[in-house]
């Protein structure tokens, strides 16, 4: 019987050669899962480009009106992570205690502890006023920790008890202090120092008890205004005089007239000028440098500021001065030419600097002088530049003082008490200053009739700041105003980055948060090695990958990479795999196809 066999091309032989998975279907998931990977990275670039380097300027005012708006808030002395401060400002009139707090520090070294004034159940500001100054107590020196002790208790009883032992007490007196000698200040500050640890139990030394001087008043007054406006936040904007320190914000300068002295401060440059030796001398006394960083070595922290305070430029002061030369001037004009001017009141000396038809006298030394305004208030500009006693040399302002050179196309400055009620009080333009615009709104005030303004007073077309005294002496401070600023500091008279202000964002600014920035300058440094032990361990894997973000970026490249690599080393090997396996294919059907058909068997 013959026997019959078939060979198909297919044989079973090749189900050990062929692979299960094709190389082509490992090549496609590869590369699906190279275009998800890579769509992660380019979401987490975008969001981490979006959270760090494009914030956009409307979201960073969002936060800091958030900001703004919780220092509003009562005090959480619940929250034990809060720390607090006490400030004591011991004026000539009286003293006050404000209490201070801020939260733990957020681990930058760029930036200064959260200060923030304290608040209380009704979220009104934690502060405390007695009278009269602390200088009373220069004849009983042994009284003085009994005087500051309403304050100190008053505190106690807001700073929660547990936070007392931790709580720094900074004792400042300032000018009426300053009057007494030497040894009435060291009298109070030695009582002061050994009896209030014995009551109180707050952090209190020998080096927190002194007598500032007017410079340190004012380098004080000047950071606390920079700190509220967020001025000290490093950014790559806005560079300030110190242009090789990046990142570093425009600081503003500072106007501040009361009604005795006159104060400016502002920041200078760091570069090397060359002055004649007396002026140097002038102003190595003039300037202060001084470093804001957590740690000495950190020299982008540090501020060089020209501060300077003149006695008597201040409004109500500069108003006797005038009211003294002109009594003077009118009396010798009178005694030498033999007229009666000023001596009754149907002769009186005619005043420049009062409203229109207003009466008045002035009395020194049993001499009487009758006046009545005129209003003419660039003549009144005019005779009040004596008063200024300026030095004819381009580096001199008042009174003959060195000042600092200003870079007028790149500063900005903020002008307080008198700057604001001048602009604000009666004529109603305070905020961005305009020099033109003052002058107008100036003259045409004084130029008025004193009736139409007391009319006007009734009807209440003023500030409700503003009183029978403002409205009397407006004329003459608007004119000392403009000539302190122009002639005096030699602002330019279209200058654009004043703004006249009582308050910044809402609220009164001490000089009293400067100087407790100043003093805890340090701390954020403890929290900060304490922040490194605590996480000595688990620190270097948040530092390498949610710090540092370009080594992350580096990571996932590198990842792409080897996935990359992968691919092409499989494609090599399918095509090594092909091209072997043709040859052997060819032969064997050369071999099979001879043998298909039927075979006979004998």
């Amino acid at each position: 019987m013959a026997r019959i066999s078939f060979s198909y091309l297919c044989p079973a032989s090749w189900s050990f050669t062929v692979p299960t998975v094709s190389p082509f279907a490992r090549q496609r998931v590869a590369f699906l899962g190279l275009f998800l990977i890579s769509c992660l990275l380019l979401l987490m670039v975008v969001v981490d480009f979006r959270h760090w380097g494009s914030t956009s300027p409307q979201d960073k005012q969002y936060e800091r009106y958030l900001a703004r708006v919780g220092e509003l808030e009562a005090t959480d002395t619940e929250d034990l992570t809060l720390n607090y401060g006490l400030v004591v400002d011991c004026g000539s009139s009286g003293s006050r205690i404000f209490v201070y707090f801020w939260p733990r520090h957020n681990g930058n070294p760029h930036d200064l502890l959260d200060i923030k004034q304290m608040r209380d159940r009704n979220s009104q500001p934690v502060v405390k006023k007695i009278k009269p100054g602390i200088s009373a107590m220069a004849e009983t020196p042994e009284h003085a920790s009994d005087y500051l002790r309403p304050l100190l208790s008053f505190a106690a009883a807001h700073v929660p008890v547990k936070k007392h032992k931790e709580t720094p007490l900074y004792i400042l007196c300032t000018a009426g202090m300053r009057l007494l000698p030497e040894r009435k200040q060291l009298a109070i500050l030695a009582d002061l120092v050994k009896d209030l640890p014995l009551e109180f139990d707050f952090l209190f030394s020998h080096s927190q008890a002194e007598v500032i001087s007017g410079k340190q008043e004012g380098v004080y007054a000047w950071i606390g205004i920079n700190f509220v406006l967020g001025r000290f936040d490093h950014e790559d904007e806005g560079l300030g005089p110190q242009e090789s320190v990046p990142g570093r914000r425009r600081t503003v300068g500072i106007l501040d007239m009361g009604g005795a002295s006159l104060q400016i401060a502002y920041e200078v440059p760091t570069s090397p000028t060359f002055l004649p030796p007396e002026q140097e001398e002038a102003a190595k006394v003039l300037l202060a440098e001084f470093n804001l960083g957590c740690d000495v070595q950190h020299t982008e922290h540090v501020y060089r500021v020209y501060v300077t305070t003149f006695l008597g430029f201040g409004g109500n002061f500069a108003r006797q001065r005038y009211e003294d030369m002109v009594l003077n001037e009118t009396l010798t004009k009178n005694r030498l030419l033999g007229q009666q001017t000023g001596l009754t009141p149907e002769t009186p000396f005619l005043d420049p600097c009062l409203p229109v038809g207003l009466q008045d006298v002035v009395e020194r030394n049993n001499h009487v002088l009758h006046i009545r305004g005129r209003g003419d208030w660039l003549t009144c500009g005019e005779m009040v530049q004596p008063l200024l006693s300026r030095a004819n040399t381009s580096q001199a302002s008042l009174n003959g003082i060195y000042q600092s050179p200003i870079d007028f196309n790149n500063s900005e400055f903020y002008g307080f008490s008198e700057f604001f009620y001048c602009t604000e009080d009666v004529l109603r333009i305070g905020g961005r200053y305009h020099g033109p615009t003052f002058a107008k709104a100036a003259q045409d005030y004084c130029s008025m009739a004193w009736p139409v303004l007391t009319q006007r007073f009734k009807n209440g077309l003023f500030s409700s700041h503003a009183d029978q005294h403002r409205l009397k002496y407006q004329c003459f401070k608007s004119a000392w105003m403009y000539q302190v600023l122009h002639e005096g500091f030699h602002f330019p008279y279209d200058y654009p980055n004043l703004r006249t202000a009582q308050l910044v964002y809402d609220r009164e600014v001490q000089w009293t948060l400067g100087a407790i920035l100043y003093k805890t300058r340090f701390l954020p440094l403890r929290d900060l090695r304490q922040e490194g032990v605590r996480q000595v361990h688990s620190g270097w894997l948040r530092l390498s990958f949610v710090y540092n973000h370009y080594l992350f970026f580096a990571c996932i490249l590198v990842v792409l990479l080897a996935i990359l690599l992968y691919l092409l080393r499989l494609r090599r090997i399918h095509r090594r795999q092909a091209r072997a396996s043709a040859p052997l294919d060819l032969l064997w059907i050369e071999d099979v196809v001879p043998m298909i058909g039927v075979q006979v068997g004998p």
